[in-house]
């Protein structure tokens, strides 16, 4: 096997192995929101974790995959919505802050980052696409503009303690330095 071919294997190894802990995190601790049918979960800590240790192409695919397979199990009309926002969250945090080029402040700016699109994407999907959508398929008719504004708290606040601890874990990795 080429070192190229190594260094793709244990890529796509890093990219399984937060991807499932993206899916555990947000399937095991589920705390619904009675709004808009969906719920708080601590996935998008693994899938920051990811974006700053290994940059945007791993977060972005680690975001995409774990989050909405989770939806999956349960919430199905939620996966269109998930695969964006946390494909896009993970995307711009690697971009931002992660992989080579992170250091503390770029690191907090790209974590805020982060927290603003998982908010701001959730509103925009439940209050605009996922209405017009629902009126011509049925399956996606699950929120309206009330209840996306409704989930904007709960979901400024899964994205703030998902992005404390995925600074903890990326510090402890020892990864990069707050400085």
């Amino acid at each position: 096997m080429s070192a190229s071919e190594i260094k793709q294997l244990y890529r796509v190894g890093i990219v399984a192995a937060f991807a499932t802990l993206a899916f555990l995190g947000t399937i095991i601790i589920r705390v619904p929101i009675p709004a808009t049918g969906g719920y708080f979960n601590l996935g998008d800590t693994f899938v920051m974790t990811a974006a700053l240790l290994y940059g945007p192409l791993t977060g972005a695919l680690v975001g995409l995959i774990g989050p909405a397979a989770a939806d999956a199990v349960g919430f199905p009309q939620f996966i269109l919505a998930t695969a964006v926002v946390k494909g896009v969250e993970g995307a711009l945090l690697g971009l931002v802050g992660g992989g080579k080029t992170r250091s503390g402040p770029r690191v907090v700016l790209g974590l805020a980052l982060a927290v603003a699109v998982l908010a701001g994407g959730y509103f925009v999907f439940e209050a605009w696409i996922y209405p017009r959508l629902g009126r011509t398929i049925p399956f996606f008719a699950v929120t309206d503009f009330k209840a996306a504004l409704a989930e904007i708290v709960p979901n400024l606040l899964q994205g703030t303690i998902s992005a404390v601890l995925a600074f903890a874990i990326a510090r402890v990795m020892g990864k990069f330095t707050a400085t």
